[in-house]
């Protein structure tokens, strides 16, 4: 009998331990209770009540990524192609989660389908090629509007690819090697012009370089030159300035002398005799002169008679010298 209670108080004691549930982080527990819906559980430690209570669903509130496989769509100009999405969403309400629809993910995953197939239906082939991001932009409000009743909110929608049939694939190779090829040709043309324009432009400029240096050059030699002409002045000034200075020099030395002989003739008390002999000596530089006529005083005609008076004068002057024999 002991051991049938302590058997039931060991199997009650691991019935309750096995009732306490912990909640992880970025989970919620839905709790039925006699099959009727009773809480929503958060992170954290929890008990069960036993027969009673039980865990209906687990819902993570993380954000959740899909990957949908490619779906068939028929563009405004008959142009059919496969696109594949993919929908990033979280579920916000778990209770609306756990009741509100039948395999949440696979009703997202036909909405996003037909939704796909309206909107591509409205454009062209070019036009769904470029617009991605319109499109984008139109399956998730749609999406996010449609879920929200399902306690889903769907945060983003992106086109993963976009495949057009393989004609079509060819032809936009085709065309777009046709563009490239033109962007080279494009490009090619304008490094060339470029090219030009900046050897132009290095020649432009060398030019005004060497006439700029031709012009420093003359400007240059036309300064030596005028301090060669200056100074070739300053050196004939210079030479007629002592010319002058020694002409007059001359001048004024032959003055003196001559001033000094007239005094010593006047202080010797002169015959006219000597008088007579320095007017003979004056006469050549009156001839010299630019005179046409020349008069001759008659005290000089006796040019024989002047002459013997100079002989006598000159003995009387020098009365020691004697005739040598």
């Amino acid at each position: 009998m002991p051991y049938i209670i302590f058997a039931i108080v060991i199997f009650i004691i691991i019935v309750l331990v096995t009732r306490i549930k912990i909640v992880p982080q970025a989970q919620v527990y839905i709790v039925e209770r006699l099959g009727t819906f009773y809480a929503e559980w958060s992170t954290g430690p929890h008990f069960l009540v036993p027969f009673l209570d039980r865990i209906a669903k687990k819902v993570s509130i993380k954000d959740q990524i899909v990957d949908f496989k490619p779906q068939q769509v028929i563009t405004k100009d008959n142009v059919s192609m496969q696109i594949d999405t993919v929908v990033f969403f979280q579920v916000t309400d778990a209770k609306q989660y756990a009741y509100g629809v039948e395999r949440p993910i696979s009703a997202i995953e036909n909405l996003t389908a037909t939704t796909l197939r309206n909107i591509i239906g409205d454009m062209v082939l070019d036009e769904t090629l470029t617009s991605r991001d319109r499109i984008n932009k139109q399956i998730t409000a749609i999406l996010d509007e449609a879920t929200d009743r399902w306690g889903i909110k769907v945060s983003r929608v992106e086109l993963k690819n976009i495949i057009p049939p393989k004609e079509i694939q060819d032809s936009m190779e085709k065309q777009m090697k046709a563009e490239r090829e033109s962007r080279e040709k494009i490009l090619l043309a304008e490094g060339e012009k470029k090219s030009k324009i900046l050897v132009a432009q290095g020649e432009k400029e060398s030019q005004i370089l060497r006439a700029e240096a031709a012009k420093e050059t003359e400007i240059l030699k036309a300064q030596a030159e005028k301090e060669a002409m200056l100074l070739r002045a300053d050196a004939v000034k210079q030479k007629k300035i002592l010319e002058s200075e020694g002409t007059a020099l001359a001048i004024k030395n032959v003055q003196s002398a001559k001033a000094e002989s007239l005094e010593r003739l006047n202080q010797a008390n002169p015959t006219d005799t000597v008088l007579k002999y320095k007017a003979i000596e004056a006469f050549p530089d009156v001839a010299n002169g630019k005179a046409t006529k020349i008069i001759i005083p008659s005290e000089i005609q006796g040019i024989a008679g002047l002459a013997a008076g100079l002989q006598g004068v000159l003995t009387d002057k020098n009365p020691e010298q004697k005739p040598e024999n």
